[in-house]
């Protein structure tokens, strides 16, 4: 035995939902054993979903867990399988991965370190395992060890790194690799976020490099729980070499990556590494289990999937991931959108027909409507413009103060794609609105003393009639306000933020403006450039609320998109202090003015602070980078607070722009 063909597979998993995700696990197998793989290494808690939350805890999660993982014993003869999965020991649960060897369960590797930031809660439902302990526990049946392990399976030695265990400082590869470890195995559920997917391969490539071993790293699919996209990041190294690298955010059920690791090439490699030097002693947590590896023919290494994507790529495919997963597993007739003719609107529109054209693109219109089998009517679509027409709808509402321009442009889109699109005029029912509270308060509502409130009864008039679309249609009502609007509260409760999804509430104006014109002009993920965005891209944003005559912007509203992202990322991103964000802006810009400068760090943190109550209210949106304002997964900040406090005093004192 000098070469082993070993396989990652990324699995598209949905949270409590062991008996879907079984079947899905069972045909990965079967993939893997079908290109002659013997070593497979599959995401953490695959069995049962990363996402289950706090029904970890509840025993029947974790009862149908080792019920599945006993299912899927006989999957693997002939094989050697790593599966993920949550278990109960001594009142403590712990994430563990299980090996399967030949059919046969050998013990459980469990999680050293556990991800506890940013919007991973892993400490709240798990224990991590003390490094260098192992138990033995009674599973299935069987007495098997539990906890800091390393299998010599027929000869060839296996550990284990789970997700955070190789992003730590003191990564338990280290010991394995004193330990004499051939192979590393890291099943993962690693989020995705821009210009992620590079870090990860550095850490795969550098752990082999270091351990002098093959590296096998596996990683969940698509939109589990509904927050989080997974990138299905699946990739082989071997003592430094990058020898396999699969796609990511498929659209697929699931990725299988395959290559050969040398074991051979890699001892020999430490045997002339002086740097290395071996523990003389096996380590306590040693299980050996007898397994004959057959020979392994053919190429090494496989060809490599592309590099890193665009951030404009990786933008379309998370979010058409998201979008598509949302269809599927909410078994959701299709979505709503208001389209009102802005970027914001028509940026979700076009992440829709994304979505619909990438899974169209890479599994065809059989495998597609065979995900899509609960929409009704179907089994009657062949291409994607009638895909389309059939689960997206599209509402153009209208008042007096909306212009000719962006009715024609949301038209034009809608029309582009494909999408039922409704033209409703609702200046009638805002105005009964505003004569029924005139009337009852005794006195006629105006501009000039009612400016906001007239303003969110159209925003709000809008509400009714999307739901009533997407109730009667059993289809889900999509939210189309972007991070900026919820960093400053620039949006109308039960208006514009009305709907069950979010898609663009991460990501900010400024880069959704850019996105739009790149779509426009280049196309992304080899997309055909759409030319109908054309006329969205050359108006102003503005939400058309107060009259024409007023020529209403968002950016005269607010600030420029580019000093809000800017002052946002120095108080949110990086925890600065308003008088940073000043200097940070003058840095940027020095020709800015620094009593300007300070208005708008002021307005931007008064604004944050008031309105940290909408973002609690927001509808569920998707995480893409480490900017996110969501409090229920990445930033989370008081609703009632002195807001800023006396750091805002700080901007009174004179600034010194060359400072």
């Amino acid at each position: 035995m000098n070469r082993i063909r070993v396989a990652a597979s990324a699995i598209r998993t949905t949270p409590l939902a062991c008996r879907a995700n079984l079947a899905i696990l069972r045909e990965a197998i079967e993939e893997a054993r079908a290109r002659g793989a013997t070593l497979l290494c599959l995401p953490e808690l695959v069995i049962t979903g990363y996402g289950c939350e706090d029904a970890f805890h509840a025993s029947f999660v974790t009862d149908d867990a080792l019920a599945t993982l006993g299912e899927l014993l006989a999957d693997t003869r002939g094989m050697v399988v790593s599966v993920g999965l949550p278990l109960v020991h001594r009142r403590s649960l712990f994430n563990v991965a299980a090996l399967l060897v030949d059919g046969t369960l050998v013990g459980f590797a469990a999680k050293q370190n556990l991800a506890g930031d940013g919007i991973h809660y892993e400490p709240r439902w798990f224990d991590p395992w003390p490094q260098g302990h192992v138990v033995a526990v009674d599973v299935l049946g069987v007495r098997v060890p539990l906890g800091d392990l390393l299998f010599e399976v027929g000869g060839v030695r296996i550990g284990f790194e789970i997700c955070e265990d190789a992003w730590v400082a003191e990564r338990p590869g280290a010991s394995l690799a004193r330990a004499a470890a051939d192979i590393v195995l890291n099943p993962s559920a690693s989020h995705f976020a821009f210009g992620k997917g590079t870090v990860r391969e550095r850490i795969v490539i550098e752990g082999s490099r270091a351990f002098i071993s093959g590296y096998v790293y596996s990683n969940l699919l698509g939109n589990e729980a509904g927050r989080v996209v997974y990138d299905g990041d699946t990739s082989i190294a071997e003592a430094g070499r990058l020898l396999a690298r699969g796609p990511r955010l498929s659209f697929d059920r699931f990725v299988v990556t395959d290559a050969v690791v040398d074991v051979e090439r890699c001892r020999t490699e430490a045997l002339r590494t002086v740097s290395y030097t071996p523990s003389v002693d096996d380590p306590s947590g040693l299980v050996r289990a007898p397994f004959s590896w057959p020979a392994c023919e053919g190429s090494r290494a496989a060809p490599l999937e592309p590099a890193a994507a665009s951030k404009e790529d990786e933008f379309a495919l998370a979010i058409g991931n998201g979008l598509f997963d949302h269809l599927v597993k909410s078994r959701t007739q299709g979505f709503v959108v208001s389209l009102s003719g802005g970027v914001d609107s028509t940026a979700v529109v076009t992440l829709v027909r994304l979505s619909i054209h990438l899974a169209l693109r890479e599994l065809g219109v059989e495998k597609v409507r065979a995900r899509l089998a609960h929409v009704r009517g179907i089994d009657g679509c062949d291409d994607e413009r009638s895909i389309l027409g059939l689960l997206l709808t599209t509402l153009y509402q209208g008042t007096e103060n909306s212009g000719d321009a962006t009715r024609a442009a949301a038209r034009e889109v809608a029309t582009s794609i494909g999408c039922k699109h409704l033209d409703l005029d609702i200046a009638g029912l805002v105005e009964s609105y505003v004569s029924l509270v005139g009337g009852a308060l005794g006195r006629d509502l105006a501009w000039s003393t009612d400016d906001i409130a007239l303003q969110n009864v159209q925003a709000r008039v809008r509400s009714p009639s999307a739901w009533l679309v997407a109730n009667v249609e059993g289809k889900l009502l999509l939210t189309t306000s972007n991070r900026s609007e919820a960093a400053l509260g620039y949006a109308t409760m039960d208006g514009d933020t009305s709907g069950g999804l979010a898609p663009i509430a991460g990501i900010d104006k400024a880069y959704l403006r850019r996105w739009l014109s790149h779509v426009e002009t280049h196309g992304v993920c080899g997309v055909a450039p759409m030319s109908a965005l054309a006329s969205v891209n050359a108006m102003p944003s503005t939400p058309e609320l107060r009259p024409r005559d007023a020529k209403q912007t968002s950016e005269a509203d607010l600030m420029p998109f580019a000093v809000l992202d800017r002052i946002e990322r120095a108080i949110v991103r990086d925890r600065r202090a308003p008088i940073d964000a000043v200097h940070a802006l003058l840095e940027a810009d020095p020709t800015l003015d620094p009593v300007l400068a300070r208005g708008f760090v002021r307005r931007f943190c008064t604004l944050f602070a008031q309105n940290q109550w909408k973002r609690e209210r927001y509808a569920p949106s998707f995480h893409l980078d480490d900017e996110n304002l969501d409090p229920k997964t990445w930033f989370r900040f008081p609703i009632l607070s002195g807001g800023f406090g006396a750091s805002l005093e700080a901007l009174d004192a004179p600034i010194d722009p060359k400072a």
